[in-house]
């Protein structure tokens, strides 16, 4: 059974997440879970996804609704609404699911779905990494915090200071 599917049916609801994983684990497969905004996709974004697929054999992306990103990054954001960002996401090849992730955090869905495999951004990596609430969720399941580093440079948020700074805001 090939889990794999178009870009069409890659947004997918909570109910159907935990369906996939079900089929995951009964294949003997490894989930591999990562989230963000993914406001102006960028390379830095793409690679990421890129190393976090290749962990496992599915990759389910927890997409910050508009509400949440709003709420992490203040006014203004995002830049492009929740369905044009998930459009994006699902056209890349290396993600197989996107979900959207109304909460600030994914505490909650990673507890409802425990994937084998959670990635973060190196700069979450302890001792000096930003915080991480889920870790405990993580930790209590059993599951495994893997840490992918990051393309120097690039975030959206410096992207778009960078416009902004020449005006194209």
């Amino acid at each position: 059974m090939n889990l794999k599917t178009n870009c069409k049916t890659k947004l997918i609801s909570e109910d159907e997440a935990k369906l996939k994983r079900q089929q995951v684990a009964e294949l003997g497969q490894v989930l591999v879970w990562t989230n963000g905004c993914f406001d102006v996709l960028h390379a830095g974004h793409v690679d990421f996804l890129s190393k976090a697929s290749e962990l496992g054999d599915v990759l389910i992306v927890g997409l910050n609704s508009d509400h949440s990103v709003s709420s992490l990054k203040g006014n203004g954001r995002p830049i492009f609404t929740f369905e044009q960002r998930a459009t994006v996401l699902a056209s890349l090849a290396v993600v197989d699911f996107v979900i959207e992730q109304a909460d600030n955090t994914p505490s909650r869905i990673l507890g409802l779905l425990q994937p084998d495999i959670s990635c973060k951004g190196a700069d979450y990596r302890p001792p000096s990494g930003k915080p991480i609430p889920e870790a405990s969720v993580i930790e209590q399941y059993g599951g495994q915090l893997i840490f992918i580093d990051l393309m120097d440079g690039l975030s959206s948020s410096s992207i778009i200071d960078r416009l902004k700074l020449i005006g194209l805001d």
